[in-house]
């Protein structure tokens, strides 16, 4: 970690009223910052403020909005609540597992796309439901994804 890194992490804890305790928020910060969260950055943050790594790695690796690594331009999300699951949420990811060539919580090679699962995203009436950035897709069938895709060149 360089010099100007240092310097930011040191401003982002010190904006807070508390970091120790605003560990949400300083992970949000940081990513805002970053991009994504590294290792190095946490590690250095947890020293700063008191608080172990381990805690701030499992409050990145619990919420979905967390990155671990470099994101794509364009991150899809994959609901896998109940009635997404029950209509055909799965079929989903496999599809775009095998059209991306990626895993859950990857990102393409080109840096287009990172594919994640969510619990739920809130549109039970049209499942099964995928989200692109903030577009949302409902009654999605896997025949139906490449055309999605296709718009985010």
């Amino acid at each position: 970690m360089n010099d100007q890194e240092k310097k930011a992490l040191d401003r982002i804890i010190a904006s807070l009223e508390n970091p120790r305790i605003e560990k949400i928020r300083l992970l949000q910060e940081m990513q805002k910052e970053f991009d994504y969260l590294q290792e190095e950055h946490m590690k250095y943050a947890a020293e700063k403020t008191g608080t172990s790594y381990t805690d701030l790695y499992g409050i990145a690796t619990f919420y979905s909005l967390y990155n671990l690594f470099p994101a794509g331009r364009h991150t899809i999300f994959v609901c896998e609540g109940t009635s997404c699951h029950v209509k055909g949420g799965k079929k989903l990811t496999a599809k775009l597992k095998e059209l991306l060539g990626i895993r859950i919580k990857e990102t393409t090679k080109d840096q287009r796309f990172t594919l994640k699962s969510v619990r739920c995203l809130g549109c039970c009436g049209i499942s099964p439901v995928i989200q692109i950035d903030s577009d949302t897709y409902g009654r999605v069938k896997p025949a139906d994804l490449e055309g999605i895709l296709a718009r985010y060149e």
